[in-house]
């Protein structure tokens, strides 16, 4: 009776005590009610903060920081360098376990010590590895691509998501799916190539993985963030069309089929208003037209870059009022102390409140749907698991095997067979290179856990086989004749590490210096920023002085690398005058030093529109060696039986290319070891195409192995000693030269011929292109019919047989082009590919539906329609190399 009793009372206590909960807090709630009580609650403080986000701790939080709380943070992120805080140097030294209890410390405090306590999310970047210390490194973005095969995509994807699960990361600023239609763009190495339909293909594998984990992914950068001559973030004036057929897709696709809940807007400008402030872009496209449920959130620092960079604001606080208007949800900055700038728009009606509401609400929405207020702590459990997880290496390695393309694998003069894979006449390699040595990843990657390079690779399968293996350096990467002098040899007037510099407001160097401070060096890049706060326009000169010390004694060179008028002094003598605006030169002079000996140094500078660009140079302290190592990696060549030669590129944020050839004396160094008669194998390392017409022909193999993430070394090895198949295909065109590109494979039709006068139009290695060790044939094209109307889909088949003597993959691609339409329209398109396991002398019979969207067009009035008429159905091995070709009749 007495037990009766209570469960009556509890019972009859039941409604008041949920009356007590907030509506927010009640878990039987939908996500979308409680987010909406939640708002009603927040002040326009709170709701500010919510739509704010940047890297770092709350470890040096004073007084009342944080205490309204935060969208996010990224823990143990720092702004980096003299790129107006666009770029990030991440901690990669704590391994899962530090880092959850880290962020769960943090996470403690935002739900214990703000007054609504509302989480955190931590974001994080995961283009191809989460950027931690112990997590995977999977090969870059741009060789998963190459792999042309979505079902290993959505395995990696899972990996990397579970990895970035366990360590509490709930949002990742990732993929990139911007379409790579310029190879200078030093960012290709991010992205799924120049194609749509392959970068949509794997934008979705890699984006419904994340959201099918409990991560929001955020697509990025929104949208065509690569200009003209392939320079990053320049800007962009491609007509609706243009973005709706090449741009938008892997967009679409990531959010209507992956289910992304972010975009990240991009820093350049679309038709002269910033991406991040455009409301044609971001509310007409993307929340109108897709209906896009989620949030949007800035690159780094690019609403502040609005100001200083795109020059379409006054003030932060006005470049904030136009971004939350124009449709932008987070406001992306790299410093707490940045907030109080973009605050008072959201506190004084400048920004619209219904606005300001959305956005709030689409940030609740998300937190709610991840389950961030119910259950806000990452598990500590899980990552002590991740930590003992080797199924990522696993991964890492399979991904490496199918990326890497094979380019060139020619027949020795007497040989039956092409020199790949070794044979068993192998008694000696030499390695060569220092990308063999070390293990490049890529951009936006963490260090690698055990990573293997090329060279140890080759080694542990050499030692297997009692194969000798020989090692050289060869030619550096980046070598230079020349280096910014160190601030170890530099004193100020004060006897102190530097230069003493003067800055001031105008041209001249006349009157009162603006500022007066001491700099460590003289290697300035003021494109993103001005030298100083004291300096209030582009419209200023420098003044730079101290001593230089000498390490040694002879008669070196000593100069000035910049833009605009520059002069240099030494011992009070003008050595180097160029005071007039001209474009970016190196002027060098020789100079006599004598060691241990210090010399009074002054250098000036003037810059009249911006874009300043200066840098102390000497070779004083260069090894000039190149032809001494070049000279090593002959002889060791001349003692073995085969050469095997790792060159790699120089790429990345901030570093477009202008030449696409191997920098340094890397060329040098393969024309040097091919002369020496033994067998050639080049391995090229990173990101994005070469040209190769200097040494191509020296060359007996050519292997594209990317950046192959930390297991590439061992992938290498299995590929060369003939344990793997290659199989990768290119993601994008390979030019003859840089004065073809832009040079894209699904251009559209020309008024005129597609040749220079002076060169060829067609590419080195055409998009979809890759060798094999086996050979494959293509027969019996067939279509369930010929004929189908606009609204039916329609299967075609073919047969693929091996029939060479080893087992490998093929990637069979299906191209389509329309005979005759109303708008034109590309001279062929990807729409499907397949990626086939065949033994020796077997075959298969493979299909591909032909759906009405792979058949559609925009036309004039940019309306989605199927036109009747022939199109042309062609499947190949690439997309110069077509093997079958059909015709299908649609009415």
């Amino acid at each position: 009776m007495k037990k009766y009793f209570l469960l009556l009372l509890l019972l009859k206590c039941m409604p008041a005590f949920s009356q007590a909960i907030p509506p927010y807090k009640n878990p039987r709630l939908s996500a979308d009610e409680r987010a909406k009580d939640l708002l009603k609650r927040m002040t326009p403080e709170e709701k500010f903060w919510q739509l704010f986000m940047i890297p770092g701790d709350i470890d040096n939080a004073t007084g009342d920081m944080y205490k309204k709380g935060i969208f996010g943070l990224q823990v143990s992120a720092t702004a980096k360098g003299n790129t107006a805080g666009q770029m990030l140097h991440y901690n990669t030294t704590d391994n899962a376990l530090q880092f959850v209890k880290k962020i769960n410390t943090i996470q403690k405090f935002f739900i214990d010590k703000t007054r609504l306590g509302i989480p955190v999310i931590f974001f994080d970047e995961a283009v191809h590895g989460l950027v931690r210390g112990d997590a995977t490194v999977y090969p870059q973005a741009i060789a998963l691509a190459a792999t042309f095969d979505t079902a290993l995509m959505h395995k990696v994807a899972h990996s990397i998501a579970g990895e970035t699960r366990a360590r509490g990361v709930r949002q990742v600023l990732s993929p990139v799916v911007n379409i790579a239609n310029d190879v200078r763009w030093g960012r290709v190495e991010e992205t799924y190539g120049e194609d749509p339909f392959l970068s949509s293909a794997m934008a979705v594998a890699f984006v419904s993985e994340f959201e099918k984990e409990g991560i929001i992914a955020t697509p990025k950068h929104f949208v065509a963030n690569v200009g003209d001559g392939g320079r990053d973030s320049y800007p962009i004036y491609y007509n609706e069309r243009h973005l709706d057929e090449i741009d938008f897709p892997p967009f679409e696709a990531a959010i209507g089929q992956g289910g992304a809940q972010s975009i990240m807007a991009a820093y350049n400008s679309l038709d002269g208003i910033p991406s991040s402030a455009n409301s044609w872009l971001l509310q007409k496209k993307l929340k109108g037209d897709w209906n896009f449920k989620g949030f949007v959130i800035s690159d780094a620092n690019a609403v502040g870059g609005n100001v200083v960079l795109l020059h379409t604001a006054k003030d932060d606080a006005d470049a904030a009022m136009k971004a939350i208007n124009g449709g932008l949800d987070v406001i992306f900055e790299t410093n707490y102390s940045q907030s109080r700038f973009f605050m008072p728009p959201f506190l004084d009606g400048r920004i619209d409140s219904s606005r300001i509401n959305d956005a709030v609400l689409r940030v609740l929405r998300a937190k709610f749907e991840l389950g961030l207020f119910d259950h806000p702590y990452a598990s500590e459990t899980l990552a002590k698991q991740i930590m003992n997880d080797s199924t990522g290496k696993e991964m890492a390695k399979q991904a490496a095997l199918e990326s890497i393309v094979l380019l060139k694998n020619t027949r020795l003069p007497g040989q039956k067979d092409p020199i790949l894979p070794f044979k068993n006449n192998i008694h000696s390699i030499a390695v060569i290179g220092e990308d063999a040595a070390k293990v490049r990843l890529g951009d936006y990657s963490g260090p690698g856990y055990d990573a293997v390079s090329i060279l140890d690779g080759i080694k542990q399968q050499a030692e297997k086989k009692h194969i000798r293996v020989s090692y050289a350096e060869g030619a550096d990467i980046m070598y230079k004749a020349y280096e910014v002098v160190d601030p170890t040899y530099l004193k100020n007037l004060h006897n102190e590490t530097g230069l003493s510099a003067s800055y001031f407001n105008n041209i001249h160097l006349s009157g009162k210096p603006a500022v007066e401070k001491s700099v460590k060096r003289i290697d300035f890049l003021w494109t993103l920023s001005l030298p100083d706060k004291a300096i209030k326009t582009n419209f200023y000169s420098a003044r730079w002085e101290g001593t230089i010390h000498s390490p040694k004694t002879g008669n070196f060179k000593i100069g000035l690398e910049g833009d605009d008028g520059f002069r240099l002094y030494i011992n009070n003598k003008l050595l180097i005058d160029a005071w007039e605006k001209q474009s970016y030169d190196t002027l060098l002079t020789n100079f006599y030093f004598e060691k241990n000996k210090n010399y009074h140094i002054k250098i000036e500078f003037f810059e009249p529109v911006g874009n300043g660009r200066l840098k102390l140079i000497w070779n004083a302290t260069v090894d000039n060696n190149w032809k001494e190592k070049i000279a090593q990696a002959v002889n060791i060549a001349k003692r073995s039986d085969v050469a095997v030669i790792a060159a790699g590129i120089h790429e990345g944020e901030f570093q477009d290319r202008a030449i696409l050839s191997l920098p340094g004396y890397q060329e040098s160094l393969i024309r040097a070891v091919a002369e020496t008669g033994k067998p050639v194998i080049v391995l090229l390392v990173g990101g994005s195409a070469i040209t190769m017409s200097d040494w191509l022909r020296q060359a007996d193999a050519v292997l594209d192995v990317w950046y192959p993430g930390e297991q590439g070394g061992n992938a290498v090895a299995d590929i060369l000693f003939g344990k793997y198949d290659p199989a990768g295909r290119l993601p994008i065109t390979f030019p003859t030269s840089e004065g073809q590109l832009p040079l894209v494979y699904n251009h559209k039709p020309t008024g005129r011929a597609d040749y220079y006068y002076d060169m060829s139009g067609f590419p080195l290695f055409p998009f979809g292109f890759g060798l094999s060790y086996t050979t494959f044939a293509y027969s019996e094209l067939h279509f369930e019919k010929n004929n189908i109307h606009k609204t039916d889909s329609v299967k075609v088949f073919c047969t693929i047989k091996n029939t060479g003597s080893l087992a490998g993959d093929e990637v069979v691609q299906l191209y389509i082009h329309n005979q005759e339409s109303s708008v034109s329209q590309p001279v062929m398109q990807l729409k499907g590919f397949h990626r086939i396991h065949l033994n020796a002398g077997e075959s298969k019979e493979i299909s591909f539906l032909i759906t009405p969207d792979m058949l559609s067009l925009l036309d004039k009035d940019l309306h989605r329609i199927v036109e009747p008429g022939d199109f042309d159905i062609m499947i190949g091995a690439s997309s110069r190399d077509i093997r079958l070709r059909g015709e299908l009749m649609v009415k």
